[in-house]
């Protein structure tokens, strides 16, 4: 199933706008019947676009969300994952726009989720104002949207995941080209890149555009 979303990425902050959307076949539907990914107001809302990480360590972090998305501003921040998307992952054309910048620490904007069976955690990295989440051993590259991507494989071992404490697969591709200003993400591409090196994801569990920081990370919004 591919599907569309749309989302505004503005001044440093996340805001997310869920506007005019391409129309999907929901598959869960036993009707088949075609509903937009986001509406503005209404049950479908919450029903497709179903999901929101907010993951706090330390620091300040100002996460709010809302019905159209959310916004995030941040300073000595240490771990945090923040953002909207659904509860369960699928291969979408992600579309979103606007700026991303940081002063300090590691920050990054990626569609990151994870499967089960394998248990994988995974990123399509947009922007980092360093490495942000490659590490590991550098696999490959695949060309998408305009850029070349680094394709990463990287072990956790004994660290949280969301089967617990245990030992799982980080798949990372990491744009060469950063997008400070958005664009569309086409995380098929990834998928079958990643498949291609052998890296399989398993069941999806949920899926966001998330907005990520460590290290005191900082965005210097007053």
């Amino acid at each position: 199933m591919v599907s569309f979303t749309h989302l505004l990425i503005a001044s440093s902050t996340v805001l997310g706008i869920f506007a005019a959307p391409a129309i999907d076949k929901v598959e869960r539907d036993s009707a088949a019947e075609s509903l937009p990914d986001f509406e503005i107001g209404g049950a479908n809302l919450a029903r497709r676009q179903d999901y929101t990480q907010n993951y706090k360590t330390g620091g300040n972090v100002n996460f709010q969300s809302t019905n159209n998305g959310y916004s995030v501003t941040f300073s000595g921040a240490q771990d945090f994952v923040v953002g909207r998307g659904w509860k369960t992952g699928t291969s979408r054309n992600i579309t979103f726009s606007g700026t991303t910048t940081a002063s300090s620490g590691t920050v990054l904007l990626s569609v990151y989720g994870w499967s089960t069976n394998p248990l994988v955690e995974y990123y399509i990295q947009e922007y980092s104002n360093s490495n942000g989440a490659a590490q590991g051993t550098k696999i490959g590259t695949l060309e998408s949207d305009g850029s070349t991507y680094d394709i990463w494989k990287h072990q956790q071992v004994n660290q949280p995941s969301i089967s617990g404490t245990t030992t799982f697969w980080q798949y990372i591709s990491v744009r060469q080209q950063k997008r400070t200003t958005g664009g569309t993400i086409t995380t098929a591409n990834h998928f079958a890149a990643w498949a291609k090196q052998g890296m399989k994801l398993g069941a999806m569990n949920y899926q966001v555009l998330a907005t990520e920081g460590w290290g005191s990370a900082d965005n210097d919004i007053k």
